[in-house]
């Protein structure tokens, strides 16, 4: 079976749609599925399964800005390789982004299964209503990964959503783990309002001098965080930094650390951590406990509080049996969204909808 996934956003900046399309298109692949990804690239492709569509243009979307490519020569480089390749099903991440998995929904050159990754508002939606809805009724099959992004689906287009959920790769790819030496925390994600850095630094002063903050990443904020933590040695900034960096300082640090303020539809780093046998804190969102269950996988903190942000930091960074604790009962956690699982549900679907354009809905699954 020849399958292609589209994602809308460019694959050569960090991004959390991104290492899903990328993790299931390897999960896939083991399992004999000839799997190919479709996607902007601002540089090399990174994987040679990569079919490039061109570069992405910075746009606004959801407190963030997306690195999409809505523009005229990557929709045609889009329609290009669709009529090329005859894939017996398309996988359209976002599908209703601007851009190829937009323009993958209106050509519709085999069955279509869009996953719904989105959560909490959009204005889009609301002001493009009618187009939108006329684009999603052209998938075969739509799955959402969280609760929040089926109710926002539901809400502003119609129409029936399997909940899956996103996957982790439980033996992702890493170097040698990167050891701290003092106690660490590690912060990864893109420097803009909704991913709550400058309340993780304010929360540095309420915490003991030999603490370390690792900072990943880099975006509009990154200046003014690193004139307000000028003074501060502690802080270490990294930049944007590969996967493999990722994973390895995951390994590394005492700590790993989602200070999120809103925007938030899974949390698919907080399982990379358990993954990585990391003990998390994070703040108390929905979509985060809804991953990392409070007081077990993870500490909670009320979002934008600095010093309740320091409490569970200190706690975690200081009382080793509440460290092992949480990394226990996570590690067991991210078992339970394993990539190959993921992947398994979605090739039934792909089967399904190559041979006869609808699903088997398996038995447990809401399809309300």
């Amino acid at each position: 079976m020849r399958v292609g996934l589209v994602c809308p956003y460019s694959l050569t900046i960090p991004g959390g749609v991104q290492g899903q399309v990328m993790g299931l298109a390897r999960s896939l692949r083991r399992m004999g599925v000839e799997a190919r990804v479709l996607a902007p690239c601002d540089g090399p492709p990174p994987d040679e399964s990569v079919t490039p569509l061109g570069n992405s243009l910075p746009t606004a979307d959801n407190g963030s800005i997306a690195p999409l490519a809505p523009d005229p020569p990557a929709q045609l480089r889009t329609i290009q390789v669709l009529r090329n390749e005859h894939f017996d099903a398309l996988h359209l991440h976002e599908p209703l982004a601007p851009g190829p998995t937009n323009t993958a929904a209106v050509l519709k050159s085999a069955p279509l299964l869009g996953t719904f990754h989105r959560s909490g508002h959009s204005s889009a939606y609301q002001i493009l209503r009618p187009l939108v809805q006329w684009v999603s009724n052209r998938l075969d099959h739509r799955c959402a990964v969280s609760e929040n992004a089926r109710a926002l689906a539901e809400r502003q287009l119609g129409g029936q959503y399997e909940l899956v959920f996103n996957g982790v790769e439980l033996d992702a790819p890493a170097s040698a783990p990167i050891r701290a030496t003092a106690p660490t925390i590690f912060f990864v994600g893109r420097h803009e309002p909704r991913k709550g850095l400058g309340v993780l630094i304010d929360a540095l002063a309420h915490l003991p001098s030999e603490v370390q903050l690792w900072v990943g990443g880099d975006g509009p904020e990154t200046p003014g965080l690193r004139e307000r933590a000028a003074h501060d040695s502690r802080v270490v900034w990294l930049g944007r930094i590969s996967d493999a960096e990722k994973q390895a300082r995951l390994q590394g640090a005492d700590v790993f650390c989602a200070p999120s303020l809103f925007g938030e539809s899974f949390g698919v780093v907080l399982l990379e951590a358990m993954a990585a046998r990391t003990p998390i804190v994070a703040s108390s969102l929905d979509a985060y406990a809804g991953v990392a269950r409070p007081g077990q996988d993870a500490l909670l903190a009320e979002p934008g509080d600095p010093v309740a942000l320091a409490a569970a930091l200190k706690r975690v960074l200081f009382d080793k049996d509440t460290a092992d604790s949480l990394v226990s009962s996570g590690l067991g956690r991210a078992r339970q969204f394993s990539m190959d699982t993921l992947a398994a549900r979605y090739v039934e679907i792909y089967e399904d909808l190559a041979a006869h354009r609808r699903v088997r809905v398996p038995c447990g699954v809401s399809q309300e």
